[in-house]
Order: structure tokens, then C-alpha cells, then sequence
């Protein structure tokens, strides 16, 4: 694992739908205590979590963004609706995605030429936010993961503009089983958006890299 000046205990979950269960579920099982939270009271999600994410706890979105990390996993039309104040110096994960085909057009994303993180880190303003755990299905979250070792172990690309906030997070999907690549600064979470090779397709650390590195050089042109 890498080392990180920022140790992840709590993982806070903001939004139980699909991808969100998912994440909780797999970081349960990498022993991170998970508290799942979403736009209405706890007590009204407490039934849901109990059976969804048995052994997370259902809290409000105050007490879920005080975790050690933040897992930011609402519809992504409804980012407006996150507290700034609340992921205020948090480390996040974006794992949202922009995908017009599919979930229809979003005038803040058709109209700003940014990836759909960039648009979301200047709404949240003073977060650290990184883009990562996006291009992988939420159902093969739970069965993809490996040890660390492993031969073709399944490697996850992630992105951000804060150095500490990537190695916690980099050791986070680690621990969930996966192989993390750093692939830059938040813009080049582009290469790994709906549509790419990398968001459609199951890679190791290598092919990884190399599909980054190709996605870099495109850019550069």
C-alpha cells in the first residue's frame, strides 16, 4: 500500500443508490467502519441501509462527511444539492459520471468544455477532490477485487489536483482490491470519462498505464 500522511478509519457515503451500496459494501469488507447517508433524515434510510449495506450505519449527511473520506456518489444532476461547507478541506472521491446518452443533457456539463469534475470541484469549492472509481460497474466492484500481487490484478485510474488527497485515496483502492494509477491532475480524469477505452473496458496496472499515456499524448496535440 502507499504510504499517506492522511489515515483513512471512517469512509462516509453520500447516496445509496447503486454505485454508492457498492462502494460501502466493498469497503466494509476492507474493514473501514461506513456511515451512508443521502438527502433525506437517517431514520427514514436506516431500514434501507440495514438491509442494503448491513453493518454501515445510516447517518445524516453532516455526520457522513466527517469521515476520514468522502464518497461522493449522488446523481450526478443533482450535485447542487451537496453542502460545499460541509466537504470543506475533505478528502472526496467524484465517482460521478456525465453520460448524455444515458442519463439525458445537463446544461452545466454541455456547456462548459471541463470534465464533469472540474465542474463539480468548483461548486464544492475548498474539498480535495479526486476522480476515480467511475469506469469500474458497481457490481464488478464486488467481484473484481484482488490482493495486492495478484497476477493481472485489475487496475483503477484516479485523478486530482492534491497530492496527499491521491495517496489516501490511492491506498483506499488498494485496500478495496484494485491496482490505483495516478493519472494526473483532475483534467485528466477526461481519459478515463464514458465513451474512452479505459471506462469501457477491464485493464491491468500495465494496460492501464499505457492507455493513459496514450490518452495524454492525444491531448498534447
Amino acid at each position: 500500500m502507499m504510504n499517506t500522511d492522511h489515515a483513512i478509519g471512517t469512509v462516509g457515503v453520500l447516496g445509496a443508490g447503486r454505485v454508492g451500496t457498492a462502494v460501502a459494501r466493498q469497503a466494509m469488507r476492507a474493514g473501514y467502519e461506513v456511515k451512508i447517508a443521502t438527502g433525506k433524515p437517517a431514520a427514514e434510510i436506516a431500514l434501507l441501509a440495514e438491509i442494503v449495506t448491513p453493518g454501515a450505519s445510516a447517518v445524516d449527511a453532516i455526520d457522513a462527511a466527517a469521515a476520514d473520506l468522502i464518497i461522493v456518489a449522488v446523481p450526478l444532476h443533482k450535485y447542487r444539492t451537496l453542502r460545499p461547507e460541509l466537504l470543506k478541506d475533505k478528502i472526496a472521491i467524484d465517482v460521478m459520471n456525465y453520460w448524455a446518452p444515458i442519463d439525458g443533457e445537463i446544461d452545466d456539463f454541455e456547456a462548459d468544455p471541463r470534465t464533469s469534475s472540474e465542474v463539480v470541484q468548483e461548486f464544492l469549492g475548498r474539498s480535495r477532490l479526486v476522480k476515480s472509481l467511475n469506469h469500474i460497474g458497481y457490481h464488478e466492484l464486488e467481484e473484481d477485487g484482488r490482493p495486492p500481487g495478484t497476477p493481472d490484478r485489475r487496475a483503477l485510474a484516479l485523478a486530482g489536483d492534491d497530492p496527499a488527497a491521491k495517496a489516501a485515496v490511492a491506498d483506499f483502492i488498494d485496500r478495496l482490491g484494485y491496482d490505483p494509477i495516478d493519472a494526473g491532475p483532475l483534467p485528466a480524469g477526461r481519459a478515463f470519462q464514458p465513451g474512452t477505452p479505459i471506462f469501457n473496458g477491464s485493464h491491468t496496472a500495465d494496460e492501464l498505464t499505457a492507455l493513459l499515456e496514450t490518452s495524454n499524448a492525444t491531448a498534447s496535440l
